[in-house]
């Protein structure tokens, strides 16, 4: 069986869309990723259906808000049986211990708690534009060293920070990179973005993979390719 390493990102803005491409995707070679758009159209009940297919989960809703209201949100997803979920480690620690003791409280099968250190599509003038100083590495530095100390599972950093991260974190720490890109596809919105083969070199363990994948005339195809490149990499 293939190493589920890659996330597809289920971006649209409707449960018919989302489940259309489900369908032409195989659970042993992927998870997927549910985000704002498509929770917001269709809520838990479509989480609920793609489980049922038997995907893995990751919930990608970026909790960021006081220390209880985060706790009760990631319990909620526990309760919908998602594999992964994660928090804005900006929320501060109080918050992110929190929401960890809310998901141990669930017992041995709980999400995977993860940490959004700083966007992908954000680079040094947009952190200088929010007054954060520090170069776009540091800072991610910073932030992912707290999530450690506040007992999270993993960070969601650009592939570009994760060999640094790797070298400080434990192995069973996890790294989770969105922005993944192969040479001939269009960037978009994206701006620290590199390929799968080096994302998996310098360390990441999960990539999130969204239009290259969702966009292609055949998304099994592509699927199938991506993981393709990256098996048998460490």
């Amino acid at each position: 069986m293939v190493e589920k390493r890659l996330i597809i990102a289920l971006d649209f803005n409707n449960a018919r869309q989302a489940l259309d491409l489900v369908d032409n995707l195989d659970p042993n070679l992927c998870r997927v990723k549910v985000g704002k758009e498509l929770f917001t159209a269709s809520g838990p009940k479509l989480i609920k259906e793609i489980i049922s297919k038997g995907f893995d989960v990751f919930l990608d809703l970026k909790f960021h808000d006081i220390p209880n209201t985060v706790a009760k949100a990631v319990s909620v997803a526990a309760d919908l049986g998602v594999w992964m979920v994660n928090v804005h480690i900006s929320g501060g620690v109080v918050m992110m211990e929190a929401a960890k003791k809310a998901l141990d409280a669930h017992g041995a099968v709980t999400p995977l708690l993860v940490g959004v250190t700083v966007l992908t599509s954000l680079s040094k003038e947009d952190l200088l534009q929010i007054s954060i100083r520090q170069d776009v590495e540091d800072h991610v530095i910073s932030l992912a060293l707290l999530a450690r100390d506040s007992g999270l599972d993993g960070v969601v950093c650009s592939a570009s920070e994760a060999k640094l991260l790797r070298a400080k974190m434990p192995k069973e720490f996890c790294l989770v990179t969105p922005g993944i890109r192969r040479i001939d596809d269009v960037v978009d919105d994206q701006k620290r973005v590199v390929g799968p083969v080096e994302a998996i070199r310098n360390g990441s363990d999960y990539l999130v993979i969204g239009r290259p994948i969702t966009r292609s005339e055949s998304p099994l195809n592509s699927l199938i390719e991506f993981n393709s490149a990256i098996t048998g990499l460490n």
